[in-house]
């Protein structure tokens, strides 16, 4: 039995990216998407259709170029949504820009945007999830929009404040980020590697799961943004975990059990009290994390900057 395999007994395997090819090999559960992926993939033959088409329906929208070219680039991202749901049968997940991270009002609009053009083509919004960033402004978006039935995948989670509000807002599903996270603490003590027992993201999961199935809370959990395949490994049993195509192979062609590290039972025994958090309190529990600070508008800033270069491709075809 593949590494793999063992792994899909007790964790639903998500694709991390946004190439078609790479889905339709590893047949994954769900996949999730984001500016990054998506700048990666276009690049793909099998994303010239998608354009093409984006562009020329953006051409028929009234407005300024700049209104022209944010609906283009939303008609890409749910065009190649549409295409990973042929493919997948679960969800695909499809992200808010992060240049509104901080605005409640647009983060809603956009999301309901996206959705309106995923039911407009005839896919269910119950087979999409809206990737929104995990700052207080977007926690409580995704609250707004689990009330309308629009699920929400709140992304860029690093520190146990943003855990914590999401669990309370009752959003559908959380990304804590465990690669970028054991970047952090790698650079900040000066070494190459964390021995797999020490890595602070692989920590960071086990904590917020433990602290979720203790509690009660139906938020799921679903690591992602891995660096190396034991990270995956010693995260067996959390309830989703998003895996690039180099890893997933590398798990498909080892033999091996994957034992199973995180449950419920596990949960029970964490010693993390039950805590409530208010605006001023997640910004100052928050704060308390330099890590999570840190990296949350570092995420902020990648994201909208590839966003940025995919806008300036589209507006060149648009003008």
């Amino acid at each position: 039995m593949s590494r793999l395999e063992a792994l899909r007994k007790h964790t639903i395997v998500v694709e991390d990216t946004g190439e078609i090819d790479q889905i339709e090999k590893h047949k994954p559960q769900d996949a999730t998407t984001n500016p990054s992926l998506i700048l990666k993939a276009q690049s793909d033959a099998r994303y010239k259709p998608i354009v093409d088409q984006a562009v020329e329906r953006a051409r028929g929208v009234a407005g300024t170029i700049d209104q022209r070219v944010d609906a283009c680039v939303d008609f890409v991202f749910v065009q190649a949504g549409l295409e990973i749901l042929k493919i997948v049968p679960g969800r695909v997940s499809t992200e808010v820009p992060a240049r509104l991270s901080f605005d409640y009002g647009k983060t809603l609009e956009k999301a309901r945007q996206l959705i309106k053009l995923y039911e407009d083509a005839g896919e269910s919004r119950d087979r999409v999830l809206i990737k929104v960033a995990s700052t207080w402004e977007g926690i409580k978006a995704a609250e707004e929009l689990a009330k309308e039935g629009v699920h929400c995948n709140l992304t860029l989670l690093f520190s146990f404040a943003q855990a914590v509000a999401c669990a309370e807002a009752g959003v559908q599903l959380i990304s804590p980020f465990v690669g970028r996270i054991y970047d952090w603490y790698k650079k900040d003590m000066g070494v190459d590697d964390i021995p797999i027992d020490k890595d602070p993201g692989v920590a960071s999961v086990t904590r917020i799961y433990n602290y979720y199935k203790k509690y009660g809370y139906k938020t799921e959990v679903m690591g992602a943004s891995f660096r190396k395949t034991e990270q995956v490994v010693h995260l067996c049993g959390c309830d989703l975990l998003t895996i690039a195509p180099d890893i997933i192979e590398d798990l498909n062609t080892s033999e091996g059990d994957v034992p199973v590290r995180l449950s419920a039972e596990q949960a029970a025994q964490s010693t993390d009290e039950k805590i409530h958090l208010d605006e001023a309190e997640f910004r100052w529990l928050h704060c308390q994390d330099p890590m999570g600070v840190d990296k949350l508008s570092e995420g902020i800033r990648k994201f909208d900057a590839d966003l940025n270069k995919l806008r300036t491709s589209l507006k060149q075809r648009l003008e």
